[in-house]
Order: structure tokens, then C-alpha cells, then sequence
């Protein structure tokens, strides 16, 4: 009755904002990702006879995560599981935008259908995780991954798998405490608020259609192009939104326009940034050494966290 797995966090280059159903944590948009090789989160989970739910996360209890994490057990196992103690282990910040609940909640999900031998197949894994966490569902593959909003459940599909393509991911870190409003709360916040919202929700799919293309065709300045776009966009959302939703900071701007100096320069390279201050820049491998050089010199970056693309969730030994 125990278990646990691995899962990395993934980016989105397409990217999601906003719930078409909150109630069940569906997208109001499909999305297009790459699942990290470096950044990851280990979960282990053991049912007990006895005892209540607990949570230890990075070696400190937390119990105001074990709700979130309890509905995600009881949508696996089922209500009348028995309890759990859960760990979970991670070498990247929580909470800052780097997709940490992605990770956990794609090894949360395959660490209990394991330790409980429920027999979910993939596609069932991801779409309990996405109920727990929207971008969770993608780390249950590895590569590019597209998933689509658009029926009563999402569906995802791997488009390319994770040797497919050499991309190369330099994480700039900017700011690793955790951001003052929660992507959910946000979300919501962006579809009630901003002028924006509904023309993000009706253009998306030209931007899937064209990343699709670019992915297929291994065309790395389109795929940069719509994924800069899909990101300013996504962002400008944020903006809009009353009370605004800002969550870069300087030293994200600068990261910016060190890509864009850097591309200038005839470098293959393009950034992207999720919910957090952190900057995501994808590269192809010729470029690393110069990407991280120039991006740990610029002003306010803390790190630099270089990663390739990763598998997908994966039981590994407890």
C-alpha cells in the first residue's frame, strides 16, 4: 500500500488562462507544452490502517495543502480509501511560477493509483490531476504535449516525444518566494474583469494551430514567434484585470530584452513566462553556453536553471 513516483513540471508555449468549468477544473482553452528534464517532484504515498491524512512536503509538514491534496486521493482511490501520508520532495521553489503543483499533482496521482492498484490508464491519471491542477495533466507526458479543452473532458496527446527534438530550457530565476495571488484565483479574477478575456479565449486556436505547425515541422522561429505572442497576450490579460494582475517584476523585463538582444545577435532563442517572475528561455543546444552567460549577468536574475525536455509522470522506487 505504498508507492511513489516522479513527475517534472512543464511549460506551456501555448499557454491556458482561465476555466471554462470551475467546478470541474476545465480549461476554457487548449494549451501546448514541454515537460522539464531537470526541475521534478518526488511523491510518496502509504495507506495506513489507522491514523489521518498527513502531508510532508520538503522535509516540514503542511497542512494547508492536505485538502487539495485529500480530493485529489479521494478522486483516485475513492471516498472510502484508507488514510494517507503523503511526501513529497522537490528541488525547485514552490509556488513561484515554475509549475510546481504541475509536478506534484502528476506524481501524486500515479504514486496512489499504484500504492492503491486502482488501474487508471494514463489518460484517466491526467485528467484527476488536471481536476486537481489545470497544467497537472500535461506532466503525465513527456515532450510536447497538446491538450484540448474543447469536449465535456480534456484530452492530450504527446506530439513529440522527449528525444524528438533537442530544445534546451534556461530558467532564469528572478524571485523563487512564492507570488501573491494564486493562478486560480487569478483566472478567475482575468474572466470576470478583464476586456480582454473573451478575444484570448476566441483567438487561441489560431495560435495552437500555428505552435502545431512549427512542432511538426521542427520550425524553431515560428514556434518562437507564437510562443513570444501566446505569452504577451496571456499576459495583457493579466493587465487588464481589475485589481491588475502583474507578476513580473525588473528583472523579468530584463531577461527580455537580453532575448531579444541575444536574437539580434542571430541566436536561436525565444522566452516565455507563466504566471510568476521567472523567465523561461528556450534555446537550441549550440546556444546554451552563450543563453546562460548573458542571462546570469543580467540585472535581478538570482539563478539560472538549465534543463532539457523530460518523460512524463513514472513510478521509480520507493
Amino acid at each position: 500500500m505504498q508507492a511513489s513516483a516522479l513527475a517534472h513540471p512543464n511549460i506551456a508555449l501555448v499557454k491556458y488562462w482561465g476555466k471554462r468549468n470551475a467546478a470541474k477544473n476545465l480549461p476554457a482553452v487548449g494549451s501546448l507544452s514541454v515537460t522539464l528534464d531537470t526541475l521534478h517532484t518526488r511523491m510518496t504515498v502509504e495507506f495506513r490502517a489507522d491514523g489521518e491524512d498527513s502531508l510532508v512536503v520538503n522535509g516540514a509538514e503542511a497542512p494547508g495543502m492536505m485538502d487539495r491534496v485529500a480530493r485529489c486521493l479521494d478522486q483516485v482511490v475513492g471516498l472510502g480509501r484508507l488514510p494517507a501520508a503523503v511526501t513529497s520532495e522537490g528541488n525547485f521553489p514552490i509556488g513561484a511560477g515554475l509549475a510546481s503543483s504541475a509536478s506534484a499533482f502528476a506524481a501524486l496521482v500515479i504514486a496512489a493509483n499504484t500504492a492503491a492498484d486502482c488501474g487508471h490508464d494514463r489518460l484517466a491519471l491526467a485528467r484527476l490531476a488536471g481536476a486537481a491542477s489545470g497544467s497537472a495533466a500535461r506532466s503525465l507526458y513527456g515532450g510536447l504535449v497538446e491538450l484540448d479543452a474543447c469536449g465535456e473532458q480534456i484530452d492530450l496527446v504527446q506530439i513529440a516525444g522527449a528525444n524528438d527534438w533537442p530544445l534546451r530550457v534556461v530558467v532564469a530565476i528572478t524571485d523563487d518566494k512564492a507570488k501573491p495571488v494564486g493562478s486560480g484565483e487569478g483566472m478567475i479574477r482575468s474572466a470576470k474583469t478583464s476586456p480582454f478575456y473573451m478575444s484570448w479565449c476566441v483567438r487561441q486556436e489560431e495560435d495552437l494551430a500555428a505552435a502545431r505547425e512549427a512542432v511538426a515541422s521542427r520550425n524553431f522561429a515560428l514556434l518562437g514567434e507564437v510562443a513570444e505572442r501566446n505569452c504577451l497576450k496571456m499576459h495583457s490579460v493579466m493587465w487588464s484585470s481589475r485589481p491588475p494582475l502583474v507578476y513580473w517584476n525588473t528583472a523579468t523585463i530584463a531577461c527580455m530584452e537580453t532575448v531579444h538582444a541575444l536574437r539580434a545577435d542571430g541566436h536561436a532563442v525565444f522566452f516565455t513566462i507563466d504566471a510568476g517572475p521567472q523567465v523561461k528561455v528556450v534555446c537550441l543546444p549550440e546556444s546554451v553556453p552563450m543563453v546562460v552567460e548573458v542571462i546570469k549577468e543580467t540585472p535581478g536574475v538570482q539563478t539560472t536553471i538549465v534543463t532539457g525536455i523530460g518523460d512524463g509522470a513514472r513510478v521509480v522506487a520507493s
